[in-house]
């Protein structure tokens, strides 16, 4: 089988399951330069927050916008902004 295949099955079938849980889903990216987080609801359709080093908020204060702070910096952030939401 195909890696990418297999992986897809994987992935399809730990969304099943977390949507019939019923919670949100956090999705996190790390690219070369920056960091994003994004809170999904539970069924997959809505972005209820989100928070990347992109953003000028963010970003200030930080040397790095792929470092250990910024990572902390970004999960305080869209940690408030789940419960706001």
């Amino acid at each position: 089988m195909d890696k990418q295949i297999a992986r897809l099955r994987r992935a399809k079938s730990t969304r099943s399951h977390i949507r019939k849980l019923g919670v949100p889903r956090l999705s996190v990216l790390r690219t070369g330069q920056h960091l994003y987080a994004q809170l999904f609801s539970a069924d997959g359709s809505k972005v209820l927050a989100s928070a990347s080093t992109t953003q000028a908020d963010v970003r200030e204060g930080l040397k790095s916008a792929k470092n250990m702070d910024a990572a902390a910096k970004v999960g305080r952030l869209i940690g408030e902004r789940a419960k706001a939401a």
